[in-house]
């Protein structure tokens, strides 16, 4: 297994000893079905942000809830190990919840990024409130345009016909 892979438990650790040490955790979290450059870019400019990311992924039964049949695509440890493959990223938790709140529980981060199709009022306001009550700023990364795993998918099913 992959040394960046950690439970929720050894996330809360490593994140308590990155407060301790003085340092800067960012942390963000979604499905990242099929990674594309797009995620790859968004994922360089938010560990920009800070010293160190965590990205909290969505484990396969959410994805079904918030996507729909047919996905995922990949499966949960296959997301996460690519996830762990970039240079970029220094964590990764898999979550089985709908909403990430469990995960920024543990994490605790100085900075929340989320991409620019959310925005402050699309935000879950669970979410939104537990990151505020832990003081973390919250940050929305401008989307890059032209790259979604829904895009994707459909093109291939329209190639495939």
């Amino acid at each position: 297994m992959n040394a960046k892979i950690l439970d929720i438990d050894e996330l809360a650790e490593r994140a308590r000893q990155l407060r301790t040490a003085g340092e800067k955790l960012v942390a963000t979290n979604g499905c990242f079905d099929l990674l594309h450059v797009g995620h790859v870019r968004y994922l360089h400019a938010a560990r920009a942000l800070g010293d160190a990311l965590a990205v909290g992924l969505n484990g396969d039964q959410s994805v079904r809830e918030l996507k729909g049949t047919g996905r995922p695509v990949n499966n949960e440890s296959d997301r996460a190990e690519v996830l762990a493959a970039l240079e970029c990223v220094d964590f990764v938790t898999i979550f089985p919840e709908k909403r990430a709140t469990r995960f920024i529980e543990a994490a605790r981060p100085a900075i929340y990024v989320k991409g620019g199709d959310y925005s402050s009022d699309t935000l879950n306001a669970e979410e939104q409130a537990l990151l505020r009550e832990i003081g973390a700023e919250v940050r929305i990364l401008p989307f890059v345009p032209g790259y979604s795993t829904s895009e994707l998918l459909k093109q291939l099913r329209q190639t495939i016909k």
